[in-house]
């Protein structure tokens, strides 16, 4: 496996696993976020796995070294790291999100439509018909980064964003989608909203989805979107 590691201010290293943004380069990502959040290793403080990155965020205080802390935590890494298999373990967790798509709930839908030359409903079906994997977590609590959108439904952002995005708007940027899981503000195309929460903070897990996830939007009713709002009380 091919890495490079770099510094990252006093107490972090980045961990480089590749240039592009691609499913193989995740697959990557995932393999060594989980493998060093696993690990038994007592200086590790933290992982935050990027879109082609890892970082590595250390305690300095616990590391037995005659040089330099980084230096040291820089050797046993590159030790970890060639001796770890980066076979896929198993097939991904496929995650439904249902999407009641226009209206109230995705107000530049149509705008997103006119932009591409289409039609909303086809805006609609390509959408939900794509094939998404969920590259990284950020900007939010729980907000996923799902990469696979056509690009006969790229937009760019808005150019005046909205201050209060409510949680569970599903967005387009550039040849990205993401779902916002909790109120905030942004600039991505709105075109729906799910009734499923993302964020659960009570949760041994607050996100829903993690990196990996494959992602199918189902589109809903708006009739079902309150049923299922209201289960989800």
């Amino acid at each position: 496996m091919k890495f490079t590691l770099e510094p990252l201010g006093d107490n972090s290293i980045i961990i480089e696993l590749g240039d592009d943004i691609s499913r193989e380069i995740q697959q990557k990502v995932k393999k060594v976020s989980s493998f060093f959040e696993e690990c038994s290793l007592d200086w590790i403080i933290e992982t935050v796995p990027g879109f082609t990155t890892v970082a590595v965020f250390y305690d300095p205080l616990k590391i037995e070294t005659t040089t330099l802390p980084y230096e040291t935590v820089c050797e046993e890494l590159t030790r970890l790291l060639e001796g770890l298999s980066v076979d896929q373990d198993g097939e991904p967790r496929i995650v439904e999100i249902p999407v009641c798509y226009g209206g109230e709930f995705g107000p530049d839908l149509e705008e997103v439509a006119e932009h591409n030359g289409i039609i909303p409903e086809e805006v609609i079906d390509i959408h939900s018909n794509g094939e998404y994997i969920v590259y990284m977590i950020g900007f939010a609590p729980g907000f996923p980064y799902i990469g696979g959108m056509s690009e006969k439904i790229a937009a760019p952002r808005r150019k005046n964003p909205r201050l209060k995005i409510p949680a569970g708007s599903v967005g387009i940027a550039g040849k990205q989608t993401g779902v916002y899981p909790i109120e905030t503000p942004g600039g991505w195309q709105l075109i729906g909203r799910t009734p499923r929460k993302l964020f659960l903070p009570d949760g041994d897990t607050p996100s829903l989805l993690q990196a990996g996830d494959q992602i199918k939007f189902v589109p809903i009713s708006q009739e079902e979107f309150l049923k299922m709002k209201e289960d989800e009380k």
